[in-house]
């Protein structure tokens, strides 16, 4: 079957969401939306696709069938829910929404419309994630023990000055809720639920009501512990970097390739002399450019969607799992502005999501 596609919103992630559709044989862009029309104009003339004056001009196209909804973070629910009322499948970008509640009422619209919805984490798609998943499903790490998500990027003063939008709690969120949320999901897809957070941030370098700089320390359901940490104040900007060890080895994915991999099993010795600082196999680079290794995931991402939508099932990153990953950074921010830990429901406490609700 094939699948028309609209977006809504023509900023700078609508780009890598049309390459991506673009990507997929079985998939086509066929309009455009945005509040303002000339960017819309823009976009469609450049990606050979109608402009379409708003919302609900986009939602009555008979030829659109999926909408990816691109527009700002704390936006995404009141276009989202529309979009699920007309009976149009969803691609949410990250993160689901800005507040839990907002999260539940996207869900709640979505099932109540009898829709498939995914929340963009492309990073499971991407190779080295691939790879450590396989290896965690074949418990070749053995019990896990302590897992660590972090992003040190730099953003200048000018990329919170470009949209009205950057850098506000109601739309937006900090260094965490934006750039830092991808690996916040990996950390959990890896190291499973979360039961404790404790956490500080500080805004450092910017000029904006939100954090540019966040630290956590967590507790898992399984007993295992890990750290996050995000930051937009990292000159020039880093690799972001996940690392999970547990009894029989450690996987170190730095930017989506495994950077280093070691297994008690591949040291014979190991027993009696220990281990030294840096031990274990370093995986060669790709040179592959990152952008378009990024668009990829993007397909790969929105591929399984549509793959969900014929089978029958649901996608392999559900609307859950963006509700997880959303009530880990807000559960970052309650602790830090409270200064006390927080601790988050039980798995498999009911919200609409499927996780528990704060």
């Amino acid at each position: 079957m094939s699948y028309g596609f609209g977006i809504v919103g023509a900023g700078v992630i609508a780009q890598t969401h049309a390459a991506a559709i673009a990507m997929i044989p079985a998939a086509a862009l066929v309009a455009v939306t945005d509040i303002v029309p000339e960017h819309a104009k823009a976009f469609a003339q450049s990606h050979d696709c109608a402009a379409e004056p708003d919302l609900d001009a986009l939602l009555a196209r008979d030829d659109v069938d999926v909408v990816s909804v691109c527009v700002p973070s704390g936006l995404h629910a009141e276009v989202g829910t529309q979009v699920a009322a007309a009976g149009k499948h969803l691609v949410v970008e990250k993160p689901i929404d800005v507040t839990l509640e907002a999260a539940d009422r996207l869900i709640g619209a979505a099932r109540a419309s009898g829709v498939v919805m995914t929340v963009i984490s492309q990073h499971r798609f991407d190779r080295g994630l691939i790879e450590l998943r396989r290896l965690l499903d074949d418990e070749a790490l053995g019990r896990l023990v302590l897992g660590d998500a972090s992003t040190k990027w730099y953003r200048s003063q000018g990329y919170y000055d470009s949209a009205g939008w950057r850098g506000t709690w109601a739309l937006d969120g900090g260094s965490l809720m934006n750039q830092g949320i991808h690996y916040v999901d990996l950390l959990r897809w890896s190291m499973g639920p979360l039961t404790e957070v404790t956490a500080m941030y500080a805004t450092q370098a910017h000029e904006v009501e939100v954090e540019d700089v966040a630290l956590a320390v967590l507790r898992f359901a399984s007993g295992a512990v890990g750290t996050i940490a995000a930051s937009t104040a990292v000159f020039p900007g880093f690799a972001q970097r996940l690392e999970i060890s547990g009894t029989n080895g450690t996987v170190i994915v730095e930017d989506g390739e495994i950077a280093h991999r070691a297994f008690v099993a591949e040291v014979p010795d190991l027993g009696k002399r220990g281990t030294r600082a840096g031990m274990g196999a370093a995986i060669p680079a790709t040179g592959a450019d990152a952008a378009a290794l990024a668009t990829a995931s993007h397909a790969a991402q929105i591929a399984d969607l549509l793959a969900a939508v014929d089978e029958g099932r649901e996608p392999s990153v559900t609307a859950a799992d963006g509700r997880a990953a959303l009530e880990i950074v807000l559960a970052v921010y309650e602790s830090a502005r409270e200064g006390r830990t927080v601790v988050l429901p039980a798995p498999g406490t009911a919200g609409p999501g499927g996780a528990g609700s704060r």
